[in-house]
């Protein structure tokens, strides 16, 4: 009987979600799940750095060596396939999947997003933008959300959510900070072994039938 979760995380920057993974990984709070493979969309990510640095297999595919998007998504679907992945987890990954590829992959693909959705969220709201936008508006409380990937951007079903209070004079780069700290890398490994769970006892089930 399966006992772990095999896990690629998607990442494109500097990988700090990442890092959290890897931190409770090693802290044993994923007990259900090892990541596996780390694949990048940008070339010379430090996110694969991370990886490395933790013994995991780092990949880089590039949009650019593929030709189109639904070739650059074959790819990185079949390397996922190929390694015989159970969950995916989108990390700071900032190419939009269509679809397509998210049908490939049912409930098996979750994200971080750092604003309470569904405030502050959808098409082109990523990173920085998240927080000006949260600032710009003058709500006086943030936060972080995971949630599974569906063909909506940020639409899927939420799994955790916590919430940050905004101070007085935040930037979007210490909101940003704060958010992260108190909250991103907080739910995501949370989250991460909440759905190893759940898919664990999928498996097991379907092995019983």
């Amino acid at each position: 009987m399966k006992d772990k979760v095999r896990i690629a995380v998607l990442v494109s920057g500097g990988g700090t979600n990442l890092q959290a993974l890897i931190d409770a990984q090693m802290a044993g709070k994923i007990p259900h799940g090892e990541i596996v493979t780390v694949i990048s969309n940008k070339e010379g990510a430090f996110a694969l750095e991370r990886a490395r640095n933790a013994g995991i297999e780092a990949v880089t595919i590039l949009k650019a060596d593929c030709g189109s998007k639904e070739e650059f998504e074959d790819v990185i679907g079949d390397s996922l396939e190929f390694r015989k992945i159970d969950l995916i987890v989108l990390a700071g990954f900032l190419a939009v999947l269509s679809e397509d590829f998210v049908k490939r992959f049912p409930n098996r693909i979750i994200n971080i997003h750092p604003s309470l959705i569904p405030s502050f969220c959808g098409d082109g709201m990523y990173g920085l933008k998240v927080h000006n936008a949260a600032l710009a508006r003058g709500v006086k409380v943030t936060g972080a959300t995971v949630h599974y990937v569906n063909e909506i951007t940020d639409g899927g079903e939420i799994i955790l959510q916590k919430a940050v209070d905004i101070l007085p004079g935040d930037t979007p780069a210490t909101l940003q900070k704060r958010v992260m700290e108190e909250a991103e890398w907080k739910l995501l490994p949370q989250a991460t072994e909440i759905v190893c769970q759940k898919i664990l006892k999928e498996i097991s089930a379907d092995e019983y039938l």
